[in-house]
């Protein structure tokens, strides 16, 4: 793994809450990420996949929510996550015009394991999510396939995060820097147990010059404005070993919005901003035979703590992405510079 700067790195820290060991998505115990990228020619692009656990998730489904911010998007699969409050396949994020190909890529590997589905049992749900790489890659040669989202299924591990240009981030864009994957996590104690809240971002939104950093500078890249339109995007995928209800998950899934704010992102008409969150405290059973199941839940009276995580760790996640990702020239000639040689050439007064 290359060495990359991170928001800490420069001294941009997010809030005060602790991180985890990592600080990154993979502190909440099981959850695994992927990467597969194209790089080469006109093509900046990949997938990132998330695993919520490693077992079979169609057996074994996760509580889940969605909070859309600006529903300009095309992803796959939310409109069931948000009626059923559950997740029962990895979630692959990639650019605008592959989501189908990382929905039959979910749908081949779940009737795989499970080859009654969609025949003794019930369909199966793909989620996928899509930030448009355009300005950098060449979405219109759709090189995408099932292989290559199998690659980034099968690349997921624990431990550290690539973070960066690579996976879906390969060609995304950020306040007129180079955008990408970032994440970042948050330890929270409760009843002398300790949880953790991760996040990892798609960071392909927020206009040329509106960057606030923690210290309250504004960046700028260099030779361009202000004046064009918002209308990138950003997926924020959330985890959390909170036993928390699809209800409670939503509530904080909102939180990241705050995340969003603090760095001067407004979710223009154009941009397509949404949150996915899952909680790995329990598993819900596809052949649950139970009429009544028996769940721990989180008080109400105790959330707050997951609200400021959640928007300490968007914030930062979305830092790390620019951070990592180096200067880069995509399709066309088009060019991004890259944040972390900016905070080198303007370290703070």
């Amino acid at each position: 793994m290359t060495s990359v700067k991170l928001a800490r790195d420069f001294g941009l820290v997010c809030g005060d809450l602790v991180p985890g060991e990592l600080n990154a998505i993979t502190d909440v115990p099981g959850v695994r990420v992927g990467h597969l990228t194209q790089w080469g020619g006109d093509l900046r692009t990949g997938f990132t996949a998330v695993l919520p656990h490693d077992g079979d998730l169609f057996r074994q489904k996760v509580p889940a929510a969605v909070a859309v911010f600006n529903g300009f998007g095309k992803s796959a699969g939310l409109m069931q996550v948000e009626e059923l409050g559950t997740i029962e396949t990895p979630i692959l994020l990639t650019n605008t015009l592959s989501v189908g190909a990382g929905f039959s890529a979910l749908v081949k590997r779940a009737i795989a394991a499970n080859p009654e589905i969609g025949r003794k049992t019930g369909t199966v749900n793909p989620v996928v999510c899509e930030c448009n790489d355009g300005a950098l890659s060449d979405i219109q040669a759709m090189t995408l396939g099932e292989t290559e989202a199998f690659a980034a299924l099968d690349s997921a591990r624990t431990g550290r995060v690539e973070q960066g240009a690579l996976g879906a981030g390969s060609g995304m864009s950020a306040f007129g820097f180079k955008g990408g994957i970032g994440t970042s996590s948050r330890r929270l104690s409760l009843d002398g147990r300790r949880f953790h809240l991760g996040v990892l971002v798609l960071a392909n939104f927020g206009r040329s010059g509106d960057l606030v950093l923690p210290d309250g500078r504004r960046p700028r890249p260099p030779k361009t404005g202000t004046s064009e339109a918002e209308k990138g995007s950003v997926i924020i995928v959330l985890a959390t070993d909170l036993p928390v209800e699809t209800r409670q998950l939503k509530r904080i899934a909102r939180r990241t919005g705050a995340g969003l704010a603090r760095l001067g992102a407004y979710w223009g008409n154009g941009s397509g901003d949404l949150a996915i969150a899952f909680s790995t405290a329990r598993r819900i059973a596809h052949d649950e035979s139970r009429a009544v199941v028996p769940v721990e839940v989180l008080n109400e009276n105790r959330i707050e703590a997951a609200f400021r995580a959640a928007a300490e760790a968007t914030q930062e996640a979305v830092l790390n992405a620019l951070c990592a990702a180096p200067a880069t020239t995509g399709r066309d000639g088009a060019f991004r510079s890259s944040l972390a040689d900016w905070l080198r050439d303007n370290p703070p007064l």
